[in-house]
C-alpha cells in the first residue's frame, strides 16, 4: 500500500474523504444530464472509484460507501445515517453534489482496523 504521511494515521479525516469523493463524482457524472438508463452504472462507478481512492491512502480503515442519484423534479429527498462506534478513531462524511438535472449524495463510513 502507499505510504500516507499524517500525524494521526489512525483517525478518519472527513475533509480528505470529501475531497476524494467530490473528485470521483465529477469524474463520473460531472458534465452530464440525468439519464435513467445510466444511473445504475454511475452509482456503481462512483462507489468503486471512491473506495479505490480511499484505500490508496493506505490508512487502517474498513470503508463503506453509499451513493444515491436522484433526478431534479421538485420532489424532496431526505437521508439520515446513524452509527455506533469509537468516535475517537472512526468517522463518516456525506457529500452532496448537484448539477442542473440531478442530485448525488454519497456517504462514506470508516471503521478503524485495530491490528
Amino acid at each position: 500500500m502507499e505510504e500516507y504521511n499524517s500525524g494521526d494515521e489512525g483517525v478518519f479525516s472527513a475533509d480528505e474523504a470529501s475531497i476524494s469523493v467530490k473528485e470521483c463524482i465529477e469524474g463520473v457524472i460531472g458534465g452530464t444530464d440525468y439519464n435513467q438508463s445510466k444511473v445504475n452504472q454511475w452509482t456503481a462507478s462512483i462507489v468503486e472509484h471512491s473506495l479505490t481512492h480511499l484505500v490508496k491512502q493506505g490508512r487502517p480503515f474498513k470503508y463503506m460507501v453509499n451513493c444515491t442519484i436522484m433526478q431534479k423534479s421538485g420532489a424532496g429527498l431526505h437521508t439520515a445515517n446513524s452509527c455506533y462506534w469509537d468516535t475517537a478513531t472512526d468517522g463518516s462524511c456525506t457529500v452532496r453534489w448537484e448539477n442542473r438535472t440531478m442530485y448525488c449524495v454519497v456517504s462514506v463510513f470508516a471503521v478503524a482496523v485495530v491490528l
